[in-house]
């Protein structure tokens, strides 16, 4: 290691970050550089990064603010790094999180090697079957409002080399660039859309809510996705308590329990059968609520368990009208499975992991868009809705691998609703 590159990152950390950064593609930063303009003279790019960030010469620039509408209404703020910083920072992630993730609780899900939201929510589902209540926690702009200076205490216990501290100080006082251009100079927080902040968050609530929940209430368990995190209860004097616990804790590392969207829940099923204002919460995008179920006798019961929920369904419709079906009459049936096809096997593979029969009446509306395509492609179906939905039938019979929802359980009653 010379004078001159004291720091000891190779170009092999530096060619697998971009590799890693053009997987995930993204949007471009203020820079306005995309991966393809990025890749035009890529030797000469990747060779700065690592010569800035071997020599400690590397300062990240301004973060570009881009505004999102949230699932539930307004907005959140997500910041776009430019794709050198995003390689940069992929550099400094592959370095710490084999540090770190090891020691994260089992029940942390988000963004971890082996870990998926589907298995927080199956791991929710089993427990709500076993306690009677749980604590829907929501904390109120987490990512804004992360303290740096704890953060970097972390960092510090845990990050075996100096420029992974360095570096990670840099990016979190990195200006964020708003939309209109001005330079805002942020003092707290980790912006969302950064390579490196979902390993800084979970990092951050390991030590603000993981690790002190399981010191002081070992017998209570918990699911945590990021910042989204049910906590379960025996009792509803149990979770009331915890509630109030764990927004002191918080209110100590600098964060706030958002107190209308926090809320308490109770588990109503066969066994459980009192009345209480608060009976259902979404978590992942599924909503659990009682639901009727049957048992392998085929008896039915009330059973509090996940499906689909409402925003998620409402956001799948939403798509599906934006793709214009009748409007691509010019495609062929197989096209259009090209185009469309791997979109709807991921919802199916999401939201169709528990109570799959919920995906049904979105996956009717496809059907219908499917039977007005046809209508407009050929002449014999043309004003005849009722004849094109029944040739789609007869397609889904014939080629049920053309569409992943036409493999789906109970497709007689799924087309037969699209009439």
């Amino acid at each position: 290691m010379s004078e001159a590159k004291p720091f000891g990152i190779s170009k092999w950390e530096v060619w697998e970050a971009y590799k890693r950064v053009k997987a995930n593609q993204g949007a471009a930063g203020v820079d306005e550089q995309s991966i393809t303009d990025f890749e035009k003279r890529l030797q000469d790019n990747l060779y700065k990064i690592w010569n800035r960030m071997s020599s400690g010469s590397y300062f990240p620039p301004p973060v570009r603010t881009v505004k999102i509408p949230k699932a539930n209404g307004g907005e959140r703020k997500l910041g776009i790094p430019t794709v050198s910083d995003r390689i940069a920072q992929m550099v400094v992630k592959s370095r710490l999180e084999p540090e770190v993730d090891p020691l994260f609780h089992a029940d942390s899900y988000a963004y971890r090697p082996g870990k998926s939201a589907l298995e927080a929510v199956g791991q929710a589902r089993q427990r709500c079957w076993r306690y009677d209540w749980i604590v829907d926690l929501d904390i109120r702009g987490f990512f804004d409002n992360i303290s740096h200076d704890l953060l970097i205490r972390a960092v510090k216990k845990h990050a075996k080399d100096k420029w992974v501290v360095l570096y990670i100080q840099r990016w979190l006082k990195a200006p964020v660039q708003e939309e209109d251009g001005r330079l805002v100079p942020r003092e707290k927080g980790t912006p969302q859309g950064g390579v490196i902040s979902p390993l800084l968050a979970n990092l951050f609530l390991h030590y603000a809510f993981d690790r002190w929940m399981a010191k002081q209430y070992p017998q209570v368990p918990f699911e945590r996705y990021a910042d989204d995190a049910i906590v379960h209860g025996r009792t509803e004097a149990e979770a009331q308590e915890v509630r109030e616990a764990i927004a002191s804790r918080l209110r100590e590392c600098g964060l706030e329990l958002h107190p209308e969207k926090t809320k308490i829940v109770y588990c109503k099923d066969d066994d459980r059968r009192r009345t209480y204002p608060n009976e259902k919460f979404d978590f992942l995008g599924y909503t659990f609520r009682p639901r009727r179920s049957k048992n392998r006798f085929g008896k039915y019961f009330i059973n509090f368990s996940p499906a689909v929920s409402d925003q998620a369904v409402k956001a799948i419709r939403a798509e599906i009208r934006s793709w214009n079906l009748h409007l691509r009459s010019d495609k062929r049936i197989e096209d259009l499975s090209g185009m469309f096809n791997p979109k709807i096997r991921g919802w199916l593979q999401y939201y169709g992991r528990y109570y799959r029969s919920a995906l049904y009446p979105p996956m009717r509306q496809l059907d219908r868009s499917l039977a007005r395509w046809a209508c407009r492609k050929y002449k014999k179906l043309r004003g005849h809705l009722r004849r094109a939905t029944h040739w789609v039938a007869r397609i889904s019979r014939r080629d049920p691998g053309l569409f992943a929802h036409w493999q789906m359980g109970a497709r007689r009653s799924s087309l037969a609703g699209a009439v």
